[in-house]
This record gives C-alpha cells, sequence and structure tokens, in this order.
C-alpha cells in the first residue's frame, strides 16, 4: 500500500506528529506550505480568522501527487475548531484524486474539534481512521498508543 502524509504545521507541532506516523508507515511526506507569513501575534489572530471564513490561501506546489497513493493522511493544526486555511486549499487543489484518505489534527484542548466533521464534509468520504492529540502530548513525546491505534486502522 503507497500511503502520503500531507500536513500543514506552524509551530512544528504538527509537523513532529507526520513524522512520527510516516515513520512508522514507512510513507511518503508532503509538507503543504502556505505562502502566507502565519508567525507571530499578528499573523496568528488572522489565521484564525481565516480558518473561521473557510478561506483559502496561497501554498507552494506539491512535491508528491495525491493520485498515486492508496491513501492520503491529511494532518492539520486545530485553528478556531476547524483546518488550516493551507490544508483547505491542499484539499480543494487535490481532492479529486483521494482514494482514501486519515485525519489527524493537533489542538491545544483535549475535546475533539469540528475539525473531523468539516475534513469529511470537505472531501465527501469517511476518513479510514481519525486522531488528535493535544500540543502538550506532542510535546512531551506521549503519542505512541496513540499512533499505533491510529496506525492500525489505517493498515
Amino acid at each position: 500500500m503507497k500511503i502520503l502524509v500531507a500536513y500543514y504545521t506552524r509551530t512544528k507541532t504538527t509537523g513532529k506528529l507526520a513524522s512520527a506516523i510516516a515513520g512508522e508507515l514507512k510513507a511518503d511526506i508532503e509538507e503543504i506550505v502556505d505562502k502566507k507569513d502565519r508567525a507571530g501575534a499578528i499573523n496568528w489572530l488572522i489565521a484564525g480568522k481565516d480558518a473561521a471564513k473557510k478561506m483559502l490561501t496561497d501554498i507552494e506546489p506539491n512535491k508528491h501527487n495525491p493520485a498515486e497513493y492508496d491513501i492520503i493522511i491529511i494532518g492539520t493544526p486545530v485553528w478556531v475548531g476547524t483546518m488550516a486555511p493551507a490544508v483547505r486549499t491542499y484539499i480543494e487543489n487535490n481532492k479529486q484524486g483521494f482514494k482514501r484518505v486519515a485525519f489527524f489534527a493537533t489542538q491545544g484542548s483535549d475535546k475533539e474539534q469540528k475539525v473531523f466533521a468539516d475534513l469529511k464534509e470537505l472531501i465527501g468520504q469517511e476518513p479510514a481512521a481519525k486522531m488528535f492529540l493535544t500540543t502538550k502530548e506532542v510535546r512531551t513525546c506521549n503519542i505512541s498508543a496513540k499512533v499505533s491505534d491510529f496506525i492500525s486502522k489505517i493498515k
């Protein structure tokens, strides 16, 4: 099975989790790069507004063609309960080539947000698996049990 892990990260938290998942699955990895500056407090507030309004953004071109993969694992930080604009743009640009999907998210809260429902609605298919971890869990490397469970659902 050919697997691609596609993710966006602003603070490197989602990227750390994406690398762990890709490593366990021996998957290819694609960082979704937002051309809009999201660093700093002001840009963080603008990013939240953009996410809440379900806005698209300008992203770097893909390095991998998602249509060549059996499953795309999509990772996003949770902003205002939903996905980052760069992830929304990646999906809009590529969803016609998605055969199967799985979702993971990183967030401050320990309660599941609406991000998975938003991802499912945007793509139009049920995920093979979904997982969220808190920023604290990722930063303290307390991820192995949840990642193992997530991966077992994908295989």
